[in-house]
């Protein structure tokens, strides 16, 4: 696992916004003209950060900026960031359907690429030919692909129909063969992007494990985009975090996971009262959500076994009168989305009386807080009478920090689980 198969210095990708080619006749004798003179095209200058949140003023921008990394043998590694990061177009340049603006890639061994639903296989051509078209662009001959034949028709479980036109494939099944041929077609290197999320649940789990197959018993090197962070997790040894076309971060995937939720955090560190992305009749609004440790003051970290508050500001907007019989619940989540526990205070039979108090704070203390160390974060749902007032996703984050929970000095690591369980253990 010495030897680097990828190796990507200072990889820049340029687009240009609006319609589609070279530009003016100006234009392109300009680039020329500065090229004989072996100097930088002039409209590199132009190009602007490729950031979602603004609509910029400029005819280019840089989709990558600036990346520079390598990939061992062997190794797995997860792409994660934000829509927009720039994740898609990096695979698109190592999977050389485009060419990078500046920089200079450098891969060794045999590429299969599984991009966006429609790349890579001719769609007038049947599920065979295909097949077939694809060993021999890797440089497999037919007999290499004949021997692989069965293995992927059968993974992909479309054998009733590989004698058909692609096109007529739903997407579900065009996916199932392209992942099988990109897989068993013996490439030292797969490139995976995110459309496996068009298949089911099953066959997701299947490709899962044959790309770790592949990475950990075959020695084949993967690189693998999802939005779906247990499956970076669970494939990958290493992960890197884009953000606006740039290198943000680089490390072990839990590592990179945290870096990712950073992001997403600061997206959402607007406090509640100026974020509109809540559902609801809005007739009680919240304004703000925080975490107090246990001599309630306001923390972003709080320690395993502590006592802790979840704290909510309020504002009703309407009549009072519906108030009197408020359901609150807070959802907490690890920062990969999976549930810990739902707080509701109907469950410990608390009623919670609004009606004399069109403003204030509600808090849920939670007693010797049994979560392991890491990122976590609260959603907010609030009803009364049947009826949604307010619910919104993220409304806090907040870490825990390795603290003494058990008593003994002994704090478990961080991959020991999420929740803290008391125990008491004998001999009979």
């Amino acid at each position: 696992m010495s030897d680097v198969v990828i190796n990507i210095e200072n990889v820049s990708k340029m687009y240009r916004l609006g319609e589609v080619g070279t530009g003016t006749i100006s234009h392109d004798l300009n680039r020329w003209w500065h090229r004989v003179r072996g100097k930088e095209d002039p409209y590199l200058k132009l190009g602007e950060e490729n950031k979602r949140d603004s609509s910029g003023s400029g005819q280019y921008v840089w989709a990558l900026k600036g990346v520079s990394f390598e990939v061992k043998e062997g190794e797995a590694i997860g792409i994660i960031g934000k829509n927009g990061a720039g994740k898609s177009t990096l695979l698109k340049l190592l999977s050389r359907v485009t060419a990078p603006t500046q920089g200079i890639i450098k891969a060794k061994g045999r590429i299969a690429s599984l991009l966006e639903v429609g790349t890579g296989f001719h769609p007038e051509l049947t599920g065979r030919e295909n097949i077939f078209l694809n060993g021999a662009i890797l440089g497999m001959t037919r007999p290499e692909i004949k021997k692989k034949f069965d293995e992927i028709v059968a993974f992909s479980g479309v054998a009733r129909y590989v004698d058909t036109p692609v096109k007529r494939y739903s997407s579900g099944m065009y996916v199932r063969l392209a992942f099988a041929v990109a897989a068993y077609l013996d490439p030292e290197i797969l490139i995976v992007d995110e459309v496996l999320a068009v298949g089911d649940v099953e066959f997701q789990k299947r490709c899962i494990g044959k790309m770790k197959d592949a990475s950990q018993n075959e020695g084949k090197t993967v690189l693998f985009v999802s939005h779906n962070m247990a499956s970076i997790e669970s494939l990958t040894n290493k992960a890197i975090v884009l953000d606006n076309g740039r290198v943000d971060f680089t490390g072990t995937p839990r590592q990179a996971i945290e870096r990712y939720f950073e992001q997403l955090a600061k997206n959402t560190a607007m406090s509640l009262a100026e974020r509109t992305d809540y559902n609801g009749d809005g007739s009680i609004v919240f304004t703000n959500a925080w975490v107090e440790d246990e001599r309630q003051m306001m923390v972003e970290e709080v320690m395993s076994g502590e006592n802790v508050y979840f704290c909510v500001e309020y504002e009703i907007q309407g009549t009072v009168d519906s108030y009197d019989a408020v359901e609150i619940a807070m959802g907490v989540y690890t920062q990969n989305e999976a549930i810990v526990t739902d707080l509701w205070n109907e469950s410990t039979g608390t009623n919670l009386n609004l009606k004399n108090n069109k403003k204030g704070v509600i808090k849920c203390k939670i007693s010797r807080i049994p979560l392991n160390s890491g990122s976590y974060y609260f959603n907010i749902y609030c009803k009364s009478y049947s009826e949604v007032r307010y619910a919104i996703e993220r409304a806090c984050s907040f870490r825990v920090i390795p603290g003494d929970y058990f008593g003994t000095g002994i704090m478990l690591n961080d991959d020991a689980g999420v929740v803290l369980v008391h125990q008491e253990w004998s001999t009979q």
